[in-house]
């Protein structure tokens, strides 16, 4: 009976190795730790969330330590996107109150709306159009004595959601607490909210400048700064004609 017991255990054995070393291929690391919270990093979360802000550079200088110990560029803890979507429902239910949105399809809508339009659909896009340019375009050549890089897809999301935080705390926070200021149509109001939007963006090109020119196979990663070149006329020009970027977003959201 022994070796029939044996052998059932190994087939036991082997079919869960199976199934799980299946299972490991269809869902990546980054996505299952999502349904293990004590497996993310919620310390190392708020440090970069803090020096985003603060010292940006700094960030991206552990990169190259994080591709030494892990062997890839990109993070495997969805720490950050986790808690940086629990921040933008909290904003937009806040939003959805201020504005006496306060039916529960309406603040869904609105929550949504801010999560998943706003920063995952458009950060995928986003992040496969930065993935797509630097791997055709900007990528140098391995010599003879070099390993042949690609930037990674994850890592080009990574970039999003750090870039991103600084635009949240720019047009999602200040802009909140500023709210009796803003929606005016006095000039200090146009000034005030074309100089919060012009911020916004530019600080999220400018990190997101920072984290491929994190990466030394990469060239010409200024490119990633042209776009804060086209902001500063349209900022002039938006406050010469008056427009309230204020007025105008929230009129599209709670009109």
């Amino acid at each position: 009976m022994l070796p029939i017991s044996y052998t059932n255990i190994n087939n036991s054995r082997i079919t869960r190795d199976g199934s799980s070393s299946r299972y490991r291929r269809l869902i990546p690391e980054y996505f299952r730790r999502i349904f293990h919270y004590p497996q993310m990093d919620i310390e190392y979360t708020f440090w970069i969330m803090f020096y985003l802000c603060f010292g940006p550079s700094r960030v991206y200088k552990v990169t190259s330590w994080h591709k030494q110990t892990k062997n890839q560029w990109a993070r495997d803890d969805p720490a950050f996107a986790v808690i940086l979507v629990f921040f933008m429902a909290i904003a937009s239910l806040s939003y959805a109150i201020t504005f006496h949105y306060l039916s529960f399809y309406h603040i869904i809508k609105t929550m949504f709306w801010a999560v998943f339009v706003d920063f995952i659909s458009l950060g995928l896009v986003i992040a496969t159009l930065g993935w797509w340019i630097t791997n055709k375009f900007l990528r140098v050549s391995a010599h003879n004595h070099s390993v042949d890089q690609n930037v990674e897809w994850l890592y080009a999301f990574d970039i999003h959601c750090n870039s991103f935080f600084p635009l949240f705390i720019f047009l999602y926070v200040f802009q909140f607490f500023f709210l009796p200021i803003l929606l005016s149509n006095s000039l200090f109001a146009i000034i005030f909210s074309n100089t919060l939007y012009f911020a916004g963006f530019s600080y999220y090109y400018y990190i997101t400048f920072l984290g491929y020119s994190a990466l030394p196979f990469l060239q010409h990663t200024k490119f990633f700064l042209y776009p804060i070149g086209l902001f500063l006329p349209c900022y002039i020009l938006f406050i010469v004609m008056g427009k309230n970027p204020t007025l105008s977003v929230l009129g599209f959201y709670f009109n």
